[in-house]
């Protein structure tokens, strides 16, 4: 199957889906599109190591060929309406690069979410560009001062930003001169976050909905864990990187097809997309298919099935990025592991630590 084939599957997928939302599933009647980046590991081969290398730290051949990848998923279903993939690092590897791939599925009246590296001048340009609102968090290098600008309300104004003097090196000259040199932004303190948007009105947007929707951004992080932890896609089994990019996209393909159902079974049960667990609609659709009743289309006893299982809605959720569970004490491979096989072979394994 062409990898050309299976993206436009993925893309169409995604915005059927999309275009199945309920309109209470929507903010304020408008589709938010949530966008964040993350990394995968490849095989170690010298195909895949050429068009992906390593990070630049690890000695050959004890590190994997990693890429990064953006991706374009809506808020209401899930879906993954489209994703970017390059190299971890280099002028084609950076997000607002791989980002800039994906801003011709962001249509007109679309709102994005996303974390504060998008916080940037040009991102927010080239999203306006294309009729859509951002909510971002200010960047943690870019200064509040809620003594300049329009006033609003308390830590809540609308300030000018000037066009950065230089090009970035991911934005065409072209691109850079087209792109206004000043634009309106709103930035509104919600709690101990400095949000900016170009959402300027406080009647259509008022400072409370403003932080219960950058809350739910934390829904692409479940939905990265569902897509590689889940489906099992954190490190691709490829060997070259062609395959490599079509094992993803294929992975992106199957689970468009996972959110389908679960779009079925939350209208069915009258509930939202987001109260339905991922993992056991998966889990539920691959004991169906070996059942007698899968041998024909979903019918509404799997979508009760599914709908069964709910997740909590669990707004302000912080977890800390530690592991509890400690990993065997096996010492790190510090030396390729060719001569690592050929140690062993003439000295035996090395003594166990205790």
């Amino acid at each position: 199957m062409p990898q050309a084939l299976v993206q436009t599957l993925v893309r169409e997928t995604g915005q059927m889906i999309a275009g199945r939302a309920a309109a209470a599933w929507q903010w304020q009647g408008r589709p938010v599109k949530l966008v964040d980046g993350t990394t995968v590991t490849l095989p170690d081969t010298p195909d895949n190591q050429a068009r992906y290398p390593q990070q630049s730290n690890q000695k050959q051949g004890l590190g994997f060929p990693i890429a990064r990848l953006v991706g374009l998923l809506c808020l209401a279903t899930g879906a993954v309406l489209d994703t970017a993939m390059g190299p971890y690092s280099g002028k084609t590897g950076s997000e607002h690069a791989l980002f800039r791939a994906l801003t011709g599925s962001v249509a007109a009246g679309d709102l994005i979410l996303a974390d504060r590296y998008y916080c940037a001048y040009f991102v927010i340009a080239l999203l306006r560009a294309r009729g859509a609102d951002v909510l971002f968090p200010q960047h943690q290098r870019r200064i509040t001062d809620f003594r300049k600008g329009r006033r609003l309300g308390t830590k809540d104004h609308i300030v000018t930003w000037e066009k950065p003097k230089l090009c970035p090196n991911w934005l065409s000259q072209e691109l850079y001169d087209a792109l206004p040199d000043a634009q309106m932004l709103r930035e509104v303190q919600v709690k101990s976050k400095v949000l900016v948007t170009t959402l300027l009105s406080p009647a259509q947007a008022s400072r409370q909905a403003l932080g219960d929707l950058y809350e739910r951004r934390w829904n692409i992080e479940l939905d990265l864990r569902n897509i590689k932890t889940t489906l099992g896609l954190e490190a691709l089994h490829c060997k070259t990187p062609q395959m490599s990019e079509k094992e993803w996209w294929v992975g992106m393909l199957a689970y468009n097809l996972i959110r389908l159902l679960m779009i079925g079974s939350a209208r069915y049960a009258d509930v939202l997309p987001r109260q339905i667990s991922f993992k056991h609609t998966l889990q539920l659709w691959l004991a169906w298919r070996h059942s007698a009743l899968g041998a024909g289309p979903p019918t509404e006893s799997l979508f009760v099935l599914i709908a069964q299982q709910r997740v909590g809605l669990r707004p302000g959720r912080i977890e800390p990025r530690a592991l509890k569970r400690r990993p065997k004490p096996f010492p790190l491979l510090t030396k390729p592991r060719q001569l690592a096989h050929r140690d062993i072979q003439l000295y035996g394994h090395p003594k166990k630590l205790k």
